[in-house]
């Protein structure tokens, strides 16, 4: 079992109201303590004024605790969640364009199909295949591919959600004074507070 001190991957999932130069601020928090993010990806949650971000970041137990605590105190920030010890579903998706020799698009086809990976552009001289799973399948298969060679690699970070009911979600927007059936007005007093600091 680890210790306290000894760094490891954090897979960190946080709600946030959706303004401008929030994602800065989170990524300072981490950045200020000389912590890299490994990946990160937000998006908007069904509520269009509340987004979710992903953040994967390698540090010890007592520095991620600590950056979790003063991401709490952040006036945008709804909910923070280290699901690193919680049971969660995890992907990320890759877009990779391959050399497509003919002597070896049947091998290509082989590998896209085994990992059920698309073919979602073809050329003359090339593949680009979307793959989507866990970091290790989408790093084994642009390991397999990689002899053929690579031209370009894209991917999006790991995307999580946790496994189980969604009373997270529901006691996050209690807590903003948004119920999904209320009025549109009711929500603007949620969407302001602390929009002056």
């Amino acid at each position: 079992m680890l210790n306290g001190s000894e760094p490891r991957k954090h897979t960190i999932a946080v709600l946030v109201e959706n303004r401008f130069g929030v994602l800065s601020r989170v990524a300072g928090l981490f950045s200020a303590r000389g912590y890299n993010i490994e990946s990160l990806s937000v998006g908007e949650t069904l509520d269009p004024t509340v987004s979710r971000m992903t953040l994967v970041v390698r540090g010890d137990e007592f520095v991620i605790e600590q950056c979790i605590k003063q991401l709490h105190k952040l006036i945008d920030i709804i909910k923070v969640t280290d699901l690193t010890e919680e049971n969660h579903v995890e992907r990320e998706m890759m877009l990779v364009k391959v050399n497509a020799e003919p002597a070896f698009r049947a091998e290509i086809l082989r590998i896209a199909d085994i990992f059920r990976a698309k073919v979602v552009d073809v050329t003359p001289v090339t593949y680009t295949l979307e793959a989507t799973g866990d970091e290790s399948k989408v790093t084994a298969i642009v390991e397999l591919l990689r002899p053929f060679g690579i031209q370009e690699l894209v991917r999006t970070g790991k995307v999580a959600i946790a496994r189980g009911p969604k009373s997270r979600v529901r006691k996050a927007e209690e807590r903003l004074g948004k119920i999904s059936e209320s009025a549109p007005a009711s929500k603007e007093p949620a969407r302001d507070i602390g929009f002056e600091d």
